[in-house]
């Protein structure tokens, strides 16, 4: 077991508990997630999601990750006992799964060796907690550790739950408010006749309504990516990112020029050196527009996929 002591060299930390409190402050402000059902602090995790899903909820609460797999005996020991643990724990921290077959990637990423592996995310920072099928009150001691830490460094205070909730998996599934056929011709319109701002408020209508329509999603990326180039110098945006390489504005309207130039790889080159070479406000700045600029290329390209492995390497 390594101890949870290792929390206490996270770089930042005063800097990611005033995240934490910002994303909960917007969360508050704007409705939140509301109170969940127990069922719902045991979640699984693939690389597509983890941003989202991992990521991005460790600004509210430890996320513990349980790195398994079908074959691995002593996994079917320990992924039961955490299971167990998220419930009785009651929000305090949330168990993400994920099965390292299908997500070889976050597995080489997360340099793993062995499974079952046991890491948390806490304030978008990793950290290892232990490997193998640890005793229950060893994992009840790191847990502890790990959640007393995550409140006193960070100010996470973990979810509500709910225990009358009714699970996630059990609401009815809502049916799309579309069709959307004519909104998205419109948008589609717009663009084309460089009519940007247009562009993304048509799209946005649609995603307000449906926010996982695939087509908006993309039409809305593209939409924002014309619109910052539009007025844009390219010689003088160019020469301003060679001559202030800290400078994280002129990185990101240069980067917006590689990639509307079809230079992709340095587009998103840019922008992980540009998240590897800061912190605070600029990394993540330059680490939402390279999610951005993913969106325009889609997550099947390559490119992403090689971008996003090269992203967790720097976060990492």
């Amino acid at each position: 077991m390594s101890g949870v002591v290792d929390l206490a060299a996270v770089k930042a930390a005063g800097e990611a508990k005033a995240k934490a409190e910002q994303a909960r402050a917007e969360a508050s402000r704007t409705g939140g997630a509301g109170a969940v059902a127990p069922t719902a602090l045991v979640i699984d995790v693939d690389e597509a999601g983890f941003e989202r899903d991992v990521l991005q909820r460790s600004a509210e609460v430890p996320v513990v990750i349980d790195f398994w797999a079908e074959w691995c005996e002593p996994c079917k020991q320990l992924g039961p006992l955490l299971e167990r643990l998220a419930i009785e724990y009651n929000g305090r921290f949330l168990l993400a799964k994920v099965d390292v077959d299908a997500n070889q990637m976050l597995m080489q990423q997360f340099g793993i060796q062995g499974i079952p592996a046991v890491f948390a995310v806490v304030a978008g920072q990793a950290l290892p907690l232990f490997q193998g099928a640890a005793p229950e009150a060893q994992i009840r001691e790191t847990l502890d550790q790990l959640i007393q830490v995550g409140e006193e460094r960070f100010g996470l205070t973990g979810i509500v739950v709910d225990p009358d909730a009714a699970p996630t998996d059990e609401v009815p599934a809502e049916v799309p408010a579309g069709p959307y056929d004519a909104v998205l011709e419109a948008a589609a319109s717009a663009l084309d006749a460089n009519d940007f701002g247009g562009a993304v408020q048509a799209y946005q209508n649609v995603l307000v309504d449906d926010p996982g329509n695939p087509e908006a999603k993309l039409g809305l990326a593209q939409a924002e990516l014309l619109g910052r180039v539009q007025s844009m110098d390219p010689q003088a945006v160019r020469k301003e990112a060679a001559d202030s390489p800290g400078d994280v504005n002129a990185q990101l309207a240069a980067a917006d020029l590689d990639l509307v130039g079809g230079h992709v790889e340095d587009a998103f080159g840019r922008l992980v050196e540009a998240v590897r070479r800061t912190a605070g406000d600029d990394r993540d700045a330059a680490r939402l527009r390279l999610l951005e600029l993913f969106e325009v290329i889609g997550p099947e390209d390559p490119r992403v996929t090689a971008a996003r492995t090269a992203l967790a390497r720097v976060l990492f």
